[in-house]
């Protein structure tokens, strides 16, 4: 199995996190994004649109 991470330059536990966050809680994309700045990581809410769109199924699954 290849590795789904490997062409992002945040980590895979960032990019869990920041999912999770938006399909656990009732927030907006840019909430996340706010949370994720306050806690020291700077991303975008379209970033956080595109992790949720492209990992988002994968997560979903092992669950």
């Amino acid at each position: 199995m290849r590795n789904p991470f490997r062409y992002f330059k945040s980590s895979p536990e960032v990019i869990r996190l920041t999912v999770m966050m938006y399909i656990r809680f009732p927030l907006s994309r840019r909430q996340v994004e706010d949370l994720l700045f306050e806690r020291g990581i700077d991303i975008c809410h379209e970033t956080v649109r595109f992790w949720w769109n492209r990992f988002g199924p994968m997560f979903a699954a092992e669950i």
